[in-house]
């Protein structure tokens, strides 16, 4: 391997780092505001820095602050009565959420005017009505597709109670 591969993989790993530096800790005893705060600052880490997503996926060697991070993790949810295959499901699980949910946030348009305006120019009978329904009950009345993190992360949270042991 040329030096160059090496030390742009360094720097790549160094940066996955430097974000993972960024990610609260879950603490304390209550397990779903452990993961909740870490939930919340993992998402707010993401935000501030959109190309790490992609980065962090495509990293085959993490570096010492990642895997710090996830063995803590890891930790904190077996003390907390999870077993091995159950923390490494919840972490999965929680990571796919908060990136998931980043990634789409990225991606939304800034101004929804032309999409909503599209759903509702049609001349006659709407051919999407459910979609004009939508915009009309739900867009219309303040949605933020932002408030809607905790709500899917309440969801999620809720399923893990389950892989408690």
């Amino acid at each position: 391997m040329a030096l160059i591969e090496v030390l742009s993989d360094a720097l790549l790993d160094a940066l996955v780092d430097q974000v993972f530096r960024e990610m609260a800790l879950p603490e304390g005893e209550d397990w779903r505001a452990g993961l909740r705060t870490r939930s919340v600052s993992e998402r707010l880490a993401l935000r501030r820095h959109p190309w790490a997503i992609g980065l962090v996926e495509s990293r085959t060697a993490p570096g010492p602050i990642t895997l710090a991070h996830q063995d803590h993790v890891i930790g904190y949810l077996r003390e907390r009565g999870f077993a091995a295959r159950a923390s490494a499901q919840v972490l999965a699980f929680l990571d796919a959420y908060v990136y998931g949910f980043v990634r789409q946030e990225l991606a939304l348009p800034a101004d929804p005017a032309p999409v909503v305006e599209t759903a509702r120019d049609h001349g006659g009978p709407s051919p999407y009505p459910n979609l004009e329904a939508l915009v009309t009950e739900v867009i219309d009345a303040g949605y933020d597709f932002a408030d809607e993190f905790d709500v899917g992360l309440d969801l999620l949270l809720d399923g893990i109670a389950a892989l408690r042991g």
